[in-house]
């Protein structure tokens, strides 16, 4: 019997390696960061609303976060929601930056949205397991 399209998928996700999704984790950390600090007159990718950035931003970090370390979401969260504060203040301290800690609120939604969003992911995959 052949395998579904899911199960390929499934054993494919399972065999990427925890460095692979700590190396992902880590360059989207950084990118972020440059993003954030960059001067505004520089062009980079948006979502045209700053507020809509900050969840992309975040809700991708978190879902990242949960892959590269299982078992210490809360930590992640944390750590991640710490990071958005520590940006805040770097921007303030950047000339054509300016801290908004609206924008950690938004942080907040993203991280919690990508955390929602990997629950439902596992419990989706869990779901599709079952016989």
């Amino acid at each position: 019997m052949k395998p579904s399209n899911f199960d390929t998928d499934q054993q494919r996700r399972q065999a990427m390696p925890l460095r692979v999704w700590r190396l992902s984790f880590g360059i989207c950390v950084l990118a972020v960061l440059v993003l954030a600090l960059m001067p505004m007159d520089v062009p980079v990718p948006n979502t045209g609303w700053d507020k809509s950035n900050h969840l992309l931003a975040f809700s991708v970090m978190a879902l990242l976060g949960r892959r590269a370390y299982p078992g210490r979401t809360l930590t992640v969260l944390a750590g991640l929601l710490a990071y958005g504060a520590l940006i805040e203040v770097l921007q303030s301290f950047t000339p054509s930056r300016s801290a908004d800690w609206h924008d950690l609120v938004a942080d907040a939604v993203g991280l919690a949205l990508g955390w929602g969003a990997g629950k439902l992911s596992q419990a989706l995959s869990r779901l599709r397991a079952s016989p």
